[in-house]
């Protein structure tokens, strides 16, 4: 009784690893949400800038994201951050209008929420007169 018990143990266990192991299905390959964020490197005070961020995932763009906004504030100033919701062009686009009323340095988030998957890549852009001192004074 005990060899008919270890023998149907051992037929089921192999049947369970060789179906585990079944890679002949057409499996999907491993998809990436991304994000790419345009945005020019300088801007005039009050000059309107457009934020875009084209999202994909794996080679389809990405209509629907849950969540698109962008996140900007002054270099220095994390906690004065602005968030705006990006407009959805239902082409996989996004994009949002700001404007900067200082000179300086300004990060941007690019926060996005798709197919269970966040990213939010950042960049920066310069707005009006950052020189190179200002900079250096800062490091000091």
């Amino acid at each position: 009784m005990k060899n008919k018990f270890g023998l149907i143990s051992l037929i089921m266990t192999i049947a369970i690893l060789a179906a585990c192991g079944d890679n002949s299905n057409d499996s999907e390959e491993l998809k990436m949400l991304e994000v790419d964020f345009e945005l020019p490197e300088t801007a005039a005070i009050d000059e309107d800038v457009e934020l875009k961020a084209t999202v994909t995932y794996g080679d389809e763009k990405v209509t629907d994201a849950d969540q698109m906004e962008f996140e900007y504030w002054p270099e220095e100033d994390r906690d004065d951050s602005t968030f705006i919701d990006g407009e959805n062009n239902e082409d996989g686009t996004y994009t949002a209008e700001v404007s900067f009323e200082e000179d300086g340095v300004y990060e941007i988030y690019a926060h996005t929420t798709a197919k269970a998957l966040h990213t939010m890549p950042k960049k920066s852009i310069e707005i009006g007169n950052v020189s190179e001192n200002d900079n250096n004074e800062e490091d000091s």
